[in-house]
């Protein structure tokens, strides 16, 4: 009997579960597909993930739907989605090959000297500490020379969000690399 608040997944293998994934539908549209995947992950002791993803023909998976006994923690949400990517995947270009339709993109053929996580990884790298707040002070100087929203140029150079983005800039501002943000009198 499972008697667990939380799945746990981090606690687990995921070679101890049995993981099934299988074609719910499928839209094309302007050269492109998408496809609706349901995935199920059950383990020996009664635990079990469903959920139903979207994979484009571009390579991006998206979770549109978890049901879990017992529930899933936000550090299980991680695991799964790492241990469900590949899988997802796998059955999405099989289908397409099946179809004759696209090839499997070069980001997905498994490279040797590419991490698992840096060929997901959708943010651009950018370097830590002084070297990257002087960086990021020249591209929010570049935006506000040419008239641009320098805030929406440092989220699109570092990949984060606007919360993120004006906290870094906060920090380049308290190094003295722009201009304060109030004149204080």
């Amino acid at each position: 009997m499972l008697e667990a608040s939380f799945l746990d997944l981090s606690e687990r293998n995921a070679e101890d579960g049995a993981l099934s994934v299988w074609p719910a539908w499928e839209v094309r549209e302007h050269g492109g597909t998408l496809s609706w995947l349901y995935v199920r992950l059950d383990f020996p002791d009664g635990a079990g993930v469903d959920a139903l993803a979207v994979v484009s023909d571009g390579g991006s998976v998206c979770v549109e739907e978890i049901r879990a006994h017992p529930a899933l923690s936000l550090d299980d949400l991680a695991v799964l989605a790492d241990w469900i990517e590949e899988p997802l995947l796998e059955v999405f270009w099989a289908g397409e090959r099946a179809a004759g339709r696209a090839p499997v993109p070069a980001a997905h053929h498994d490279d040797p000297g590419t991490s698992r996580a840096a060929r997901r990884r959708a943010r651009p790298a950018w370097p830590r500490g002084a070297e990257g707040r002087l960086l990021l002070a020249r591209e929010y100087r570049a935006a506000q020379e040419a008239g641009a929203d320098p805030v929406l140029a440092v989220m699109r150079a570092t990949g984060h969000g606007r919360r993120r983005a004006l906290g870094l800039i906060a920090r380049a501002r308290d190094a003295g690399l722009l201009t304060p943000r109030h004149a204080r009198g």
